[in-house]
């Protein structure tokens, strides 16, 4: 006896419609993301003058930055935050981004030293090491 022999009426293959609509939510996601870290440094502000400074080098390493206007008030991530707000995004972040999380404190050369200080607080509380100062290279300038 012969076996019968099915043809299928239709061709098997891959969806591919669901992986495309996961590349573009990423794509979409990662275009957001990095227009929202530029957009931290483009705050427009008297940064101080150093005579000496570093170059930003290091673009690999997860970056927090708070910014301080000189009226006081302190931003993250393009929105305002109290000090004890501040502690607690820092510690989220530490925990989310590991232990190298670098705090980036962009300040008014206007501001006083004590807007500054619950900034540093925060970072130590936090337990975060890797503080610096974004500033003005006098020979730059």
């Amino acid at each position: 006896m012969k076996a019968p022999r099915y043809k299928p009426s239709r061709k098997f293959g891959f969806n591919m419609t669901p992986m495309i609509d996961v590349v573009f939510l990423l794509i979409i996601f990662f275009l957001v993301s990095s227009h929202l870290a530029r957009q931290e440094n483009q705050i427009e502000m008297q940064l101080p003058v150093a005579k000496s400074a570093d170059d930003d080098v290091e673009q690999d390493t997860p970056r927090v930055t708070v910014n301080v206007k000189e009226d006081g008030t302190t931003w993250v991530a393009g929105r305002p935050v109290s000090p004890d707000g501040l502690a607690q995004r820092l510690t989220a972040a530490r925990q989310q981004q590991g232990d190298n999380l670098e705090v980036r404190i962009r300040g008014s050369r206007l501001a006083p030293y004590a807007f500054f200080e619950p900034i540093m607080l925060a970072c130590t509380e936090s337990e975060i090491w890797n503080v610096t100062f974004a500033v003005y290279r006098e020979d730059v300038r």
